[in-house]
């Protein structure tokens, strides 16, 4: 099935991270009217962490107005590395945002980075089909499922040429990631593809080249992971800012107070 990629682009990396706190909790709003719950889905590195200090900025209307009563959250993947460690991608959001917010410790489902890599998927595989109530083969279906990528084209700890990339019958998977000489713990494709919305948070020129080639470039998954990210829902949301879409098809910003907007259909 075709996907839709709606790109938007914001003049700057701070405007990325405000319209990610707001789809974050336009999202959580959304899904806990329609099904008196969000389960959310949230990934490492700088913009998220950005985006954290605002959704938990009392100051700002997120940290009210988003329902931390009624939300679930979950990790995309994390590093093999203890709760504590600097690495950690919920050390980072423990500090930028758990210890800020009212959601409570039976909501918070971290990955156990700390334990052998088979024995942490196995366990976070198991936390979340308990907490979705799932049957059988079903997969859950996350309310938002936010991604960044690499400079290489991953995206999750889903890494080029290695073993994540083919996996479709287990919700998380340990895998080992020869480039960087360690293990990683990661939601597998099938999962983040049946999330209602997923979207990509990137920002930097750094980015831009690898960018153009996941949605330009020939459908080369193995080498850009990115690229398996073709959700069931059809459709799929990039926050850029204006050095990351800086090799996308107009339109690009010419008001540096402005946010545009751009489509493009992945066949």
């Amino acid at each position: 099935m075709p996907t839709t990629v709606t790109y938007f682009v914001s003049p700057t990396s701070e405007a990325v991270a405000q319209a990610a706190a707001a789809l974050f909790s336009t999202e959580a709003i959304a899904a806990v009217k329609a099904r008196g719950v969000a389960r959310i889905a949230i990934s490492g590195g700088s913009t998220p962490k950005r985006m954290f200090s605002i959704l938990a900025d009392p100051n700002e209307a997120y940290a009210a107005g988003t329902p931390w009563e009624n939300l679930e959250l979950f990790w995309v993947d994390e590093r093999c590395v203890p709760p504590t460690d600097a690495e950690s991608n919920y050390k980072m959001t423990k500090e930028a945002l758990l210890d800020h917010v009212p959601l409570s410790a039976a909501r918070i489902h971290r990955m156990e980075g700390e334990l052998d890599p088979h024995e942490a998927a196995a366990r976070y595989e198991s936390e979340i089909r308990n907490t979705f109530r799932l049957e059988g083969a079903e997969t859950p279906t996350f309310d938002l499922v936010l991604l960044g990528m690499g400079d290489d084209g991953h995206t999750a700890s889903l890494f080029p040429h290695t073993d994540a990339l083919n996996e479709t019958s287990l919700i998380v998977t340990p895998n080992h990631v020869p480039q960087k000489d360690t293990w990683r713990i990661t939601l597998t494709k099938p999962v983040i593809n049946q999330g209602r919305e997923v979207a990509f948070l990137i920002e930097g020129a750094a980015k831009a080249e690898i960018l153009a080639k996941v949605l330009l470039g020939p459908y080369d998954p193995e080498t850009t992971p990115s690229q398996l990210i073709r959700p069931a829902s059809g459709k799929v949301s990039f926050l850029l800012d204006a050095a990351a879409a800086s090799k996308l098809p107009e339109p690009k910003v010419a008001d540096p107070s402005s946010v545009t907007i751009g489509t493009l259909e992945l066949s």
